[in-house]
């Protein structure tokens, strides 16, 4: 049922290094045809890094690893693609449905396919007030269950930071800052809360990745936070206000369940002039590159 691309299968065969990659920022983050050539840029960067790319989706019923042009084209431009979690995988399979893929999705079929390492943008988490509304993403869940490194910009700074990292503790999902001890924010440098941890290099995290192995611990995630260039993060004083702003707006128009998440994003993106959306673009290119070191760091051990 999984179709794994030729390239994919042959790197992984062969333990050369692959990154995976999701495709939801392709269909539902970024406007067309934006969306596109992001996606081909960020391809580009693994392979400039020496590693190669899979990103991940289901088309037709069928999930992929590692797309095609054609594919790429199909998740940009073709319309009611879904977003799919990784619990929306048997429906869509059954329903021949076709869907990008969320962190959690993402991270379940690239483990099925024998990836280690995946890149992406933030994290989803705990959301804020969550005493009232017990919203919390799929994420968690899943990577308290996969065994794969992702190489993110910590969480989207619209959630509940400091709930989304004892959380993390709570489900044993290690947490490592990579080159800090602070857990960065998304589009910001520095979400204002330390982690435990700090790596410094790719080796260092494929070292720990080893010992996981080598201690036989349970299959739960390696989440490396590798925070956005301070010069291309989002301005913190502005991130605070129109963030603010936001989730004003969002509870006077009644906004809630997962429609809340989509709303707070749109509205930074029109307040900050595109400023938080060209920060998130930067956190994922590092992310993307340094996840292609990690991985090639991986293969040599």
């Amino acid at each position: 049922m999984l179709v794994v691309s030729e390239e994919v299968r042959e790197a992984i065969d062969a333990a050369r290094p692959v990154v995976a990659l999701e495709s939801t920022i392709i269909a539902h983050g970024l406007p067309r045809p934006r969306n596109l050539e992001v996606a081909r840029e960020l391809e580009e960067t693994v392979r400039r890094e020496g590693a190669v790319p899979a990103t991940v989706a289901v088309l037709d019923g069928q999930p992929r690893v590692g797309l095609d042009e054609g594919h790429l084209e199909r998740v940009a431009n073709e319309d009611g693609v879904r977003k799919l979690g990784h619990r929306d995988l048997p429906l869509a399979v059954a329903a021949g449905a076709s869907g990008a893929t969320t962190v959690s999705a993402t991270a379940r079929l690239a483990a099925l396919a024998g990836i280690r390492v995946f890149a992406t943008g933030g994290l989803g988490g705990v959301h804020r007030e969550w005493t009232l509304t017990q919203d919390e993403s799929a994420d968690l869940g899943l990577l308290a269950r996969t065994r794969i490194t992702v190489v993110c910009a910590g969480v989207k700074s619209i959630l509940d930071v400091p709930a989304t990292l004892q959380r993390l503790e709570t489900l044993g999902v290690a947490v490592a800052g990579f080159g800090t001890d602070r857990f960065p924010g998304f589009y910001l440098s520095d979400s204002g809360h330390p982690v435990d941890w700090t790596l410094d290099s790719p080796e260092q995290v494929a070292a720990v990745m080893r010992a996981q192995d080598e201690l036989a611990a349970p299959d739960s995630a390696l989440i490396v936070a590798n925070p956005v260039p301070e010069a291309e993060q989002l301005d913190p004083g502005l991130h605070a206000r129109v963030l603010s702003d936001a989730l004003r707006a969002c509870a006077e128009r009644g906004v809630t369940g997962q429609a809340v998440t989509p709303f707070l994003l749109d509205h930074l993106v029109r307040h900050t002039d595109g400023a938080s959306l060209s920060a998130n673009l930067a956190a994922v290119r590092g992310n993307v590159r340094l996840a292609a070191r990690i991985a090639t760091a991986w293969t040599k051990g």
